[in-house]
């Protein structure tokens, strides 16, 4: 009951999803059609799974981390939803890669991954993938791998980059990790973020979002990158930026969000302060350098759910969540009205797919019309109104001649 309960909580804050999905009950754009989906399996996207369902599909859904999977949920969008569900919260490696396999063996028409595993797996077969009429990629890290794929001739099928939509990085990588990594962190650990030293391992729109809402709680924020611009960006914003190996000397909290293994080492780890509490946000447990860690300094202990000391000489480090993604490890994941929007992007997308399937192999931006429409929804929903230009407005704008 409790996985129907925060699968129907979701869907009544979820108003542009709703609304779509009403279209999709109607019109059927997936009839026939059958959907893999990898992804954070919790209450969000269980409505997403929902309401592709109701668009005539044939979805079968995994989890895309071994510790992002709300059982209750999992359990619900089965029995109750009728989708199939290949996922739990704590696999092996050997077991995550089991459900990816089940959640592709259909042969599907259209793929919706979250970092790209599903969409390797599937390429390493051609019986997998010779229906694909094309597929979604959800984060970053994901778009990265994509984009290696067309490099080097590995990809078989056209995939959209759902990441770089206006509707979904603007909102979902800076406001939904920003506020759900700190609750993650605050959940795992109960500690004050007020007058503590703050460091954030990338400036790009996760970054962002948590160097701000760290800053917003009281924190001295420090941010770390590679990226010229961006530092400077991080500078203008008021931030102080500093290479990792200077700011792990003072840090109370590093947070990475990088995209890139190795940002936090053993090596690192010997000049951190005692008491380090370490987080990553980003998709993949390796910018927190778990597994070298652990050969470094041992196995750790377990002092808290979520939470593994480690000790380091005479000091202690602290890692959360395994060093897995901290905002759903750890915590409840994006808040349901950021994912309102990542989520509808999601579905119109998986609609343009299906309705129009891509001709190239190649990565697609998301058509501007269905950024455009889930704005416009969006406002609706929440009785937002914009003013608009009037004719000697327009006329001026797209005029050369008048500049007084």
């Amino acid at each position: 009951m409790d996985g129907k309960n925060k699968i129907q909580w979701a869907m009544n804050w979820m108003p542009v999803l709703d609304n779509i999905r009403k279209g999709f009950i109607s019109n059927k754009p997936f009839k026939d059609l059958k959907i893999s989906m990898a992804l954070h399996l919790e209450a969000k996207t269980a409505a997403l799974a929902y309401t592709l369902k109701q668009g005539g599909a044939k979805v079968r859904i995994s989890g895309c981390n071994p510790l992002s999977t709300d059982d209750e949920v999992a359990a619900s969008l089965k029995d109750d939803f009728g989708v199939s569900v290949f996922a739990k919260r704590g696999l092996t490696r050997e077991e995550y890669y089991e459900h990816l396999e089940k959640t592709i063996e259909i042969e599907p028409d259209i793929i919706i991954d979250d970092g790209g595993d599903l969409t390797a797996l599937a390429l390493k077969d051609k019986r997998t993938y010779k229906n694909i009429k094309g597929g979604n990629e959800e984060t970053t890290t994901g778009v990265v791998r994509l984009k290696n794929m067309e490099k080097a001739g590995a990809l078989k099928f056209p995939m959209f980059d759902v990441n770089d939509a206006l509707m979904k990085h603007l909102f979902d990588n800076r406001y939904g990790t920003g506020q759900s990594t700190i609750d993650g962190i605050l959940t795992a650990t109960n500690l004050v973020v007020a007058g503590k030293n703050v460091v954030v391992g990338g400036y790009g729109w996760c970054g962002r979002g948590i160097a701000n809402k760290m800053r917003g709680l009281g924190a001295n924020v420090t941010v770390t990158e590679i990226d010229p611009f961006k530092s400077i960006e991080a500078h203008m914003d008021g931030f102080i930026v500093k290479p990792m190996e200077e700011a792990i000397g003072y840090a109370d909290f590093v947070i990475t969000a990088t995209g890139v293994k190795d940002i936090v080492t053993p090596e690192l780890l010997k000049d951190a302060k005692d008491g380090v509490v370490l987080a990553n946000s980003g998709h993949f447990n390796n910018e927190v350098a778990v597994e070298d860690i652990e050969k470094e300094f041992g196995k750790g202990k377990v002092v808290r759910r979520n939470v593994k000391a480690y000790t380091i000489g005479k000091k202690k480090a602290y890692v959360l969540s395994d060093g897995r993604l901290v905002n759903l490890a750890s915590g409840q994941g994006h808040p349901v009205e950021i994912m309102d929007l990542s989520f509808s992007i999601q579905a119109l997308t998986a609609k343009y797919i299906a309705e129009n399937p891509p001709k190239q192999v190649k990565v697609y931006p998301v058509p501007n019309e269905i950024d455009l429409e889930v704005a416009t929804i969006y406002l609706k929903s929440y009785g937002i109104k914009l003013d608009k230009l009037t004719r000697e407005q327009q006329r001026y704008i797209n005029s050369w001649q008048e500049g007084t």
